[in-house]
């Protein structure tokens, strides 16, 4: 699923909670809130600060299959 992070250790990570797809927003580390919709993690985190984290594949790394 897809990560973000930005300034003052915040990161925000879409989840899937109970069958539902969340938006967990921590900051560094613990649980700050799930939220529903992203003007809700913009109650916690400035949005325009947030970078998305994009996992790239190691060179000889096997893929599942």
């Amino acid at each position: 699923m897809a990560r973000w992070v930005g300034g003052d250790g915040f990161e925000v990570e879409a989840i899937r909670l109970d069958g539902h797809t969340l938006l967990r927003v921590r900051q560094y580390g613990f649980l700050v809130a799930y939220c529903r919709s992203i003007a809700e993690v913009a109650r916690y985190v400035r949005l325009d600060d947030l970078v998305e984290l994009v996992t790239l594949p190691v060179a000889g790394a096997r893929t599942r299959g």
